[in-house]
């Protein structure tokens, strides 16, 4: 079976931890160990979420007194491709013997008139108090939202399009390689509509829709987004809280999830499955495996009823 796997951005630095590359690195082991078992049975595609990596570079970069500007945020992706693709390769190089693993920087081509450009959405970096972050917004020109636990800055987040290296992965994993790519969503592209030519993108691209289109254009048979929670909750946070076991698409799309959390993950797993009639599932990342065999997190199925 194919299976493309979204890891969220918390999978390596998790909320209140300090960003230091020790801390990641530790890390790293608990989700090599998720994905190992999986990768003994399956073709994987690894994709990964990148707002708590990118928002420490945008950081750096803004206070970087040797820079007559910031780095934009397209280039700022590629970089953490490149870091957090480093040490998954390294640590599945170490848990899969004679596995063929290779991460790749892609490139998501995006609409240069998307909505989205002038409607930040997509959280990044870290979470601050409502003074630090209003301080932080008027200084370098940030727009900040509402975090569950505090307020953090938020960037324009633009529908992927099209994944340029799909071709590319097709070839690695007909190959047997395992293929970690598309992480933070993909470095954001438009392309001239004359030329062709490529302009990298100030925006984040959801790495969860990102990795539904991934999924589809792969032929997966699944697709594993994985978070730090079990499953999908109906009114997360409140008394009625419950959790959601199985649902078909449209089932997902009445529950109504929030934009700045679940509401991304439900909504590419709605797509894949209706594209594609495959299977999609979200749960916690120590549970993968279960998830997998139908023994824990959200299974997102096909309505049998439609034609």
């Amino acid at each position: 079976m194919r299976i493309v796997i979204a890891l969220g951005g918390n999978a390596l630095l998790h909320r209140g931890e300090r960003p230091d590359a020790a801390v990641q690195e530790a890390n790293i082991d608990r989700v090599t160990t998720a994905i190992a078992a999986l990768a003994q049975e399956h073709e994987i595609v690894i994709t990964h979420g990148n707002g708590p990596q990118i928002g420490l570079l945008a950081v750096e970069s803004a206070a970087d007194p040797a820079l007559n500007a910031p780095y934009p945020l397209d280039l700022l992706g590629a970089q953490t491709q490149g870091m957090i693709g480093s040490l998954l390769a390294r640590t599945l190089h170490d848990a899969l013997p004679g596995r063929r693993i290779a991460a790749l920087v892609t490139h998501t081509l995006v609409r240069a008139d998307d909505p989205a450009f002038d409607h930040p959405t997509k959280f990044v970096g870290q979470v601050y108090p409502y003074e630090v972050a209003s301080t932080l917004a008027r200084k370098r020109g940030w727009h900040i939202a509402a975090d569950t636990t505090g307020w953090r800055r938020v960037v324009p987040s633009p529908a992927p399009e099209r994944i340029l290296e799909t071709d590319t992965v097709h070839e690695l994993l007909n190959s047997g390689t395992l293929v970690i790519c598309a992480g933070g969503g993909g470095v954001p592209v438009t392309a001239d509509q004359d030329t062709g030519a490529l302009t990298g993108a100030e925006a984040v691209i959801d790495k969860d829709l990102t990795a539904a289109l991934l999924a589809e254009d792969l032929k997966a048979d699944f697709l594993l987004i994985l978070t730090d929670v079990p499953c999908v909750y109906a009114g997360y946070g409140t008394p009625d809280q419950r959790p959601v076991l199985g649902a078909t698409p449209a089932e997902l799309r009445r529950g109504g999830f929030p934009d700045g959390s679940m509401g991304p993950k439900t909504e590419a797993a709605a797509r894949f499955v209706e594209r594609t009639g495959g299977l999609a599932a979200i749960g916690s990342l120590d549970a993968a495996y279960e998830i997998v065999h139908g023994r824990s997190g959200t299974l997102v199925r096909p309505d049998l009823t439609v034609a």
